[in-house]
């Protein structure tokens, strides 16, 4: 699929980092609009849920714009960076917020550990699981850059995970769901990988 081709949306979830996910997409050949309208979302044919924060207000603002019953029903594949992984489960932990439910299982704080701190802040190595199409030429021993004090636990939907005293969820998928709870975008060359691989979807 060339880049012309694809109709990417970011979704307006109040994020902080929107800015720098639009400059990774452009340097792939996307141009991705960030909006908050149901027609606009629902015409894509990708749809980004990026996310800076905390959980209960980012699933507040998805419930008042009516964003939250749109990003359960559409059909095309969907990504969720950092936060907007986490509000892709069941449950959070922060805030006791009840999320999208598009994943099972529920997020919970990092525990950490002697000589670790939380948040999990900077660079860290994202092993794989199993085959995937959206992990297709990662290398071994990649590495990611993560800003998070909150993850998803290895699951059934986990593809790739990283360790922070006890391992979690780094790259989870199901079907058309995905979720990356690093920062794709201030990742290099393993970021810039794995969000052509989305696109490829």
């Amino acid at each position: 699929m060339s880049g012309n081709a694809r109709d990417v949306v970011l979704v307006d979830a109040g994020g902080t980092n929107i800015s720098s996910v639009r400059y990774a997409l452009n340097r792939l050949g996307v141009d991705a609009g960030l909006t908050s309208d149901a027609g606009r979302i629902r015409a894509a044919t990708h749809v980004i849920l990026p996310g800076v924060g905390a959980a209960a207000p980012g699933m507040r603002r998805l419930r008042e714009t009516g964003l939250d019953e749109v990003l359960r029903n559409i059909t095309q594949p969907i990504l969720g960076v950092c936060l907007g992984m986490q509000l892709l489960f069941e449950r959070s932990e922060e805030g006791d917020t009840t999320c999208l439910g598009l994943l099972p299982g529920t997020v919970a704080r990092l525990r950490g550990g002697p000589g670790l701190r939380i948040p999990h802040m900077g660079w860290n190595t994202v092993a794989c699981l199993r085959e995937d199409p959206l992990l297709a030429a990662l290398p071994v021993n990649a590495h990611a850059y993560f800003v998070h004090s909150f993850a998803a636990p290895v699951g059934p939907c986990t593809i790739a995970s990283a360790r922070h005293g006890e391992a979690f969820s780094a790259v989870v998928r199901k079907d058309r769901i995905c979720g990356m709870q690093f920062h794709p975008e201030r990742s290099g060359e393993v970021g810039a990988r794995l969000l052509a691989n989305f696109l490829d979807l």
